[in-house]
């Protein structure tokens, strides 16, 4: 989706070199191009000999740049047209031949004269034998080219084409593309923010195998998360049990129960410039956790005694006495009234805003990939938003983050 996509018409060179991984490099390209990007590949000779220009062209719909003396259809040259539209500039697979080339500045083919004409961050991927990995002098040039802001992704270990294990295959195209999204977000519009956020339900013990918990499933947490982080946030998740994978390039604090979310959500605010609190925090916990399982041979019916989970919305309340920030954004689920319970929940726990959602609605709430929800803001402002995506509803979120940021500290 457009809205705030890291990737969404901007302007990526990737260079495919010489080595076997250049196939994964198709897929990578692919990728890129879905998300939105505009993809120009340049492949060295080399590269040629493993995979047809013809692949990449197919899945760019642009000419793949092969030659060094050949124009691009601008009368400029074309490494110079190229390193300056450049967004960002991957190199994957990159051999050791190549790397060498780049931290010494050499500049004897299209990529690397590109490579040296070009202010765009550069991402690369390494893939090799180990041998040649392991050597000082690749270990060299891989430190100097990250000292010069290069990320390096991989190489992971594995299966070599010698059929030889260890260090040196190209990292997966997922996680290369992981490393460009987060390249191109750090212009996003919430660079340089620190965002927590809570998400998922949290588990009580009753005994060492049972639990009182709740239907969260994560997804509207991790979506926020996700979103902050596209947008240039550092983002630290501190995330209840999920069935979710842990994004990439956001710091995952796990927890267990109410009372560790609320350590962890204290021990990280300090700093930070908003918390959104988009987990089911449970309300109740059992007295006390049995040390051993309860048996169901021992009685007929079993009665648990609850007490009351501390409020973590409270306690950050009273850690903002007189302090603009971080700004606190609140969840209400509910299953009735729900404005006006909102309202209540938004004035009593002193919020910047709260987002409100009907989790009895069908397709709203525990479980869904879809929310309808309502912004509510403590100045009044309330908003009703269409049924979207839970990620084009975090970005909604962080679009009133954005604006209640530019209110609270002028920049």
């Amino acid at each position: 989706m457009a809205h705030h996509n890291p990737f969404q018409d901007r302007h990526i060179v990737l260079g495919v070199t010489g080595g076997i991984a250049a196939y994964k490099a198709a897929e990578l390209t692919s990728r890129l191009v879905k998300a939105g990007a505009t993809v120009d590949v340049i492949m060295t000779d080399n590269a040629q000999e493993f995979v047809a220009p013809l692949t990449f062209q197919a899945l760019t719909h642009r000419p793949v740049v092969t030659e060094m003396f050949a124009l691009l259809a601008e009368t400029e040259i074309g490494h110079v047209t190229l390193a300056k539209r450049a967004e960002a500039l991957v190199i994957a697979p990159a051999t050791a031949n190549t790397i060498a080339k780049l931290a010494l500045g050499l500049a004897d083919n299209m990529l690397t004269t590109t490579a040296l004409a070009t202010t765009a961050p550069m991402i690369i991927a390494p893939a090799m034998e180990s041998a040649m990995w392991l050597n000082a002098i690749t270990q060299q040039h891989t430190r100097t080219l990250r000292e010069r802001g290069a990320v390096i992704v991989g190489p992971a270990e594995g299966r070599l084409a010698s059929g030889a294990s260890g260090p040196g295959r190209m990292a997966e195209p997922i996680e290369i593309f992981d490393a460009v999204r987060l390249v191109l977000a750090r212009s996003g519009d919430l660079k340089g923010r620190t965002i927590v956020v809570s998400a998922g339900g949290t588990q009580e013990p009753i005994d060492p195998v049972r639990f009182i918990g709740n239907r969260s499933s994560g997804k509207m947490g991790y979506a926020i998360a996700e979103a902050a982080r596209d947008r240039g946030a550092e983002v630290i998740l501190i995330s209840g049990p999920t069935a979710l994978p842990a994004p990439a390039g956001v710091t995952v604090l796990n927890v267990n129960t109410a009372d560790e979310m609320a350590r962890a959500v204290l021990l990280n605010i300090d700093g930070a410039d908003a918390l959104i609190m988009a987990a089911a925090v449970a309300d109740f916990r059992p007295v006390q956790a049995e040390k051993q399982k309860i048996k169901k041979e021992a009685q007929e019916g079993l009665t648990l005694s609850l007490v009351r989970n501390p409020d973590i919305l409270a306690r950050v309340a009273e850690r903002r006495e007189n302090r603009p920030l971080p700004l606190v954004i609140g969840f209400a689920a509910e299953t009735q009234d729900l404005i006006a319970n909102a309202q209540e929940k938004l004035r009593h726990k002193r919020m910047d805003m709260i987002v409100a959602n009907d989790v009895a609605a069908a397709d709203s709430g525990f479980g869904t990939d879809t929310n309808q929800v309502t912004l509510l803001r403590a100045d009044g402002h309330v908003e009703a938003l269409p049924l979207m995506s839970k990620f084009e509803v975090a970005h909604r979120i962080l679009d009133e983050v954005c604006r209640l940021l530019g209110a609270a500290s002028p920049v």
